[in-house]
């Protein structure tokens, strides 16, 4: 699925899936907040803020007629949910949590809609109402900061350095409108660079592009983060399922 032009900015991608109870949920370490709706029945569901994952989970599976899921870009959430994003880290909050009537009329009128695309442009049209005044100066140091760290092995003292901030500075912002620390975020992204990476090169080569010193190094970081090492989560040798509503242990 594909968001409104106007939204591109802040959202970066949609998904429509079907959950299936026979295959478990895996959940990737993410920096991303997402907002989800979930069909549960004929004319129900409801829309739950899922915030930045510090680590992998894995779950049970379910099935659900339909899910349609926006993840906003790190440091988009802030404005839109109002609440500190540090507030939203490894949770699952109902919408109606953050937005009270407002999130109880929009999961009504979602709730009517049949087809997934009519029920993502009701999504859209509500993001686009908490993104109108548009970026601030913290917004574009956060991209800047976010770019860097998404794309080079800067350090955070360098990056600080470099975007004229101070350590803490930067450190607060992210974690105000992200979530996590400049360094969990960058640990993140780089785990995320061997998930998609994997299979097309040896490991060796996966950690050099990765950002790590060694194939050492991405093991061990990737065992933190995701629960296995990076072959046997590839070889689909995955960590036991714990129920969706016990939360991951701290990293």
């Amino acid at each position: 699925m594909i968001p409104m032009p106007a939204l591109r900015p802040w959202i970066a991608d949609v998904t429509l899936m079907r959950p299936d109870s026979a295959l478990p949920l895996v959940h990737l370490p993410d920096a991303a907040t997402a907002l989800v709706y979930r069909r549960t029945g004929a004319r129900d569901g409801d829309l739950r803020v899922i915030g930045p994952r510090s680590r992998a989970s894995y779950h049970p599976g379910k099935e659900l007629p339909m899910c349609i899921r926006a993840r906003l870009r790190p440091g988009a959430a802030r404005p839109v949910f109002g609440v500190p994003v540090s507030e939203l880290r490894d949770q699952a909050v109902p919408l109606t949590d953050l937005w009270g009537d407002r999130a109880a009329r929009l999961e009504h009128r979602l709730n009517e809609l049949t087809a997934p695309d009519p029920i993502l442009r009701g999504i859209e049209d509500a993001l686009l109402g908490c993104l109108h005044n548009g970026a601030d100066s913290r917004d574009l140091l956060l991209r800047q900061a976010v770019e860097s760290l998404s794309t080079t092995s800067d350090r955070v003292a360098a990056l600080a350095r470099r975007l004229s901030v101070s350590e803490r500075h930067l450190r607060d912002a992210f974690t105000d409108r992200v979530g996590l620390s400049p360094k969990h975020f960058a640990r993140i992204q780089r785990v995320r660079t061997v998930l998609a990476q994997a299979g097309s090169a040896k490991w060796a080569e996966v950690a050099s592009e990765a950002g790590y010193y060694d194939q050492s190094h991405m093991t061990a970081d990737f065992h933190t983060l995701m629960g296995a090492s990076p072959a046997a989560f590839r070889a689909g040798r995955l960590p036991a399922t714990t129920p969706c509503a016990q939360p991951p242990a701290a990293p």
